[in-house]
């Protein structure tokens, strides 16, 4: 029995660290969403985009006292053959107040591609304030063989923006929203991620 003692104590001491093991992996699971999030505040990237219908829109009061410059970019994956740009650059808008961008999106394939645009505001901070009223990335966009088109958002930044920031940029990736086809062109689609604006449905709170 004397005999025993030694490898009983043992086997607790790695019962013990493989409790542990378990119990930080646990820890590291359950923060790493958060501490995503955290970074992402930080750096500045990946900030989602809310949306608003028109009739809340045009009741939102509007703050002629201030002026916030919206800077506008994007660019179209490897994996879509499109060209994907912005055509109107920078605008300055007052809170409040509903405006209108347009992008520039061509097809340079001689076949039909669809195409998903997932938006980013910078700095992470101001998007919960930047409200999507119409946006073609609510939707998945098809266009046809050597197909332009332009596609329009229509969004308003809500006065409850921080006095701090004073430029905010809303930038588009655009990716094939087909895996097959995304690989023809050398890359695997669209991410699989959850984003808000990968909703169908209109009527959804966020987009």
């Amino acid at each position: 029995m004397k005999r025993s003692i030694p490898s009983n104590r043992a086997n607790a001491r790695l019962a013990g660290k493989l409790a542990l093991v378990a119990l930080a992996m646990f820890g590291f699971g359950y923060l790493l969403t958060p501490l995503y999030n955290l970074f992402c505040e930080v750096a500045g990237i990946n900030g989602k985009t809310g949306r608003l219908d028109a009739a809340a829109a045009a009741a939102t009061p509007v703050d002629p006292t201030r002026v916030v410059t919206i800077e506008f970019t994007g660019a179209a994956s490897s994996g879509l053959p499109w060209e994907f740009r912005p055509i109107t650059k920078k605008l300055e808008v007052h809170p409040g107040e509903t405006v209108v961008a347009r992008y520039y999106a061509r097809n340079t394939a001689d076949e039909a591609i669809t195409g998903q645009a997932i938006p980013s505001v910078t700095p992470g901070r101001a998007a919960p304030y930047f409200k999507k009223i119409e946006c073609f990335c609510f939707t998945e966009q098809k266009l046809g063989p050597r197909e332009a088109r332009e596609m329009p958002v229509r969004f308003v930044v809500t006065p409850g923006l921080s006095p701090e920031v004073h430029t905010i940029t809303l930038s588009y990736a655009f990716f094939n929203a087909d895996k097959t086809s995304a690989r023809r062109y050398g890359s695997d689609g669209a991410p699989m991620e959850e984003h808000d604006h990968r909703t169908h449905d209109p009527a959804a709170g966020n987009g």
